[in-house]
């Protein structure tokens, strides 16, 4: 099983999710390699996501194609490092991956539309990878709109979307907009949440295993 996280937005979770599905991989026995092809604003103190799976999955291989320094959509990113980015090179990386590994976790930036380069946005990254998605999305208001939104772009750009994760799911809530978010994103559109993730969950065996 291979397959790309993307978001309904930046800062949902997805390195999160991405940390943990691989340390969960690694410890059922399955050789587990991570890529992040667009890692931008890198933050003195704070791990870039590759290094962050290192630290939490030891025996995963990890992998950048490109780093750059500016905290922005990789298209930007790039236009201030100089960096013309390469799909080819990006499809190279993950096949390095993929034939070392049992299972392949490619993270992406931001959502969907997000821009890598002159039309090119990470939808056309997952195609051109011919990978299916899981969308991990955020638990609070406004997250049935995106998650609808972003299941119904993928779908419509000939991507597969395996599921959705709801991420950073806050402990003993009153919020109806948080409680009712799974019920209503599953009866608008044929995709499973595959999982809720609490905040601070590090135990993501339930979702492993539906991936494996």
């Amino acid at each position: 099983m291979n397959f790309f996280v993307t978001g309904t937005d930046t800062d949902v979770g997805k390195s999160y999710v991405c940390r943990y599905l691989a340390k969960e991989f690694s410890a059922a026995g399955k050789k587990t390699g991570y890529l992040k092809p667009f890692q931008s604003g890198l933050e003195e103190g704070i791990d870039p996501d590759a290094k962050s799976v290192e630290k939490t999955a030891r025996e995963v291989i990890t992998k950048s194609s490109y780093i750059t320094n500016t905290p922005c959509t990789p298209l930007i990113s790039s236009k201030i490092a100089n960096v013309e980015y390469n799909l080819e090179k990006v499809k190279k990386d993950y096949e390095q991956l993929k034939a070392l590994c049992d299972i392949t976790i490619v993270e992406g930036s931001g959502g969907l539309y997000v821009p890598v380069k002159k039309n090119v946005l990470i939808s056309d990254v997952i195609k051109f990878l011919n990978l299916p998605a899981i969308i991990v999305a955020r638990p609070n208001l406004g997250t049935i709109n995106h998650t609808l939104m972003s299941v119904k772009c993928a779908k419509n750009d000939g991507i597969e979307v395996l599921g959705i994760v709801i991420c950073n799911y806050p402990d003993k809530t009153c919020d109806p907009a948080i409680i009712h978010a799974k019920e209503m994103i599953e009866d608008f559109c044929d995709v499973k949440v595959l999982d809720i993730i609490r905040s601070g969950q590090k135990d993501f065996s339930n979702l492993a295993r539906k991936l494996i």
